[in-house]
């Protein structure tokens, strides 16, 4: 016997091998439970896009959280402003994807940043526009919710 009690004849390379069996499995589902929810934010995110071409009431009072909270540029509005602007709104979407984002996880909350692209036409004619947002989701009973957004336009190149 060893220092520590243990058999000297007993070989720790079968134990750290079972070990290593048993907890591997363990290991493999944190990961896969992050992409999961990687993947659904990214989802959401992408379903906003879209949701704007087609001023989806439906689909955004679902995403939208009560108390949501929206900023761009020097403007604040609340959550019955925006949906009134995306559903009824002057401009219209006819083409809305994301570029570049990445999910940042904080247990049931998450911040996604990245590009929004729209191109569309309102009262001052066409218009192509970049918006650098970062939007904050927070996962309640169940399901991702957005409870805050800021966009910030990005200057015409």
């Amino acid at each position: 016997m060893n220092h520590l009690g243990w058999n000297t004849s007993f070989s720790l390379l079968p134990a750290l091998i079972l070990g290593g069996c048993i907890l591997a499995p363990l290991r493999a589902q944190t990961p896969h439970r992050q992409d999961t929810a990687v993947q659904a934010l990214l989802r959401l995110e992408d379903d906003w896009a879209l949701g704007l071409t087609r001023r989806d009431a439906v689909l955004f009072r679902r995403l939208l959280a009560d108390g949501f909270v929206y900023t761009e540029d020097d403007r604040t509005v609340d959550r019955d402003a925006v949906l009134r602007d995306i559903v009824a709104g002057p401009d219209t979407v006819e083409a809305a994807h994301n570029e570049d984002m990445k999910v940042h996880r904080f247990g049931t909350t998450a911040i996604v940043t990245g590009w929004l692209v729209v191109a569309g036409h309102g009262p001052n004619g066409r218009f192509n526009r970049r918006y650098r947002f970062t939007d904050t989701w927070v996962r309640r009973d169940g399901r991702w919710q957005i409870v805050a957004a800021h966009d910030y336009l990005a200057p015409a190149r």
